[in-house]
């Protein structure tokens, strides 16, 4: 399992994500409203990741690490606040894409 600056470990195929900060302001600086945003995948950096899921006696390993940036559904995480910052708990099945 690979070791991260949070004091969180998320057990099974759970990983442990930063999530970005959304954008208000569009590439010209025009503020969108919330009724003007899309629904988007979200993106944010892997913080935190467990050791895999058991299929059977084999425990089959993670694809993300540390580090990584991930896109991620908008739907089916768990929002958690630890020493006051953001984080979201989803399963390794709720990443969409690593962006390289």
């Amino acid at each position: 399992m690979a070791t991260s600056k949070v004091s969180i470990s998320p057990l099974a195929d759970r990983v442990v994500v930063q999530p970005f900060p959304k954008e208000e302001v569009s590439a010209s600086g025009i503020i969108i409203p919330d009724t003007a945003k899309q629904d988007k995948p979200e993106r944010g950096t892997v913080v935190a990741v467990g050791p895999g899921k058991y299929d059977g006696d084999e425990l089959s390993p993670m694809t993300v690490k540390v580090g990584d940036v991930v896109l991620f559904s908008k739907y089916g995480f768990t929002d958690i606040k630890i020493d006051g910052k953001d984080y979201l708990i989803l399963s390794e099945s709720d990443i969409l894409a690593k962006i390289a």
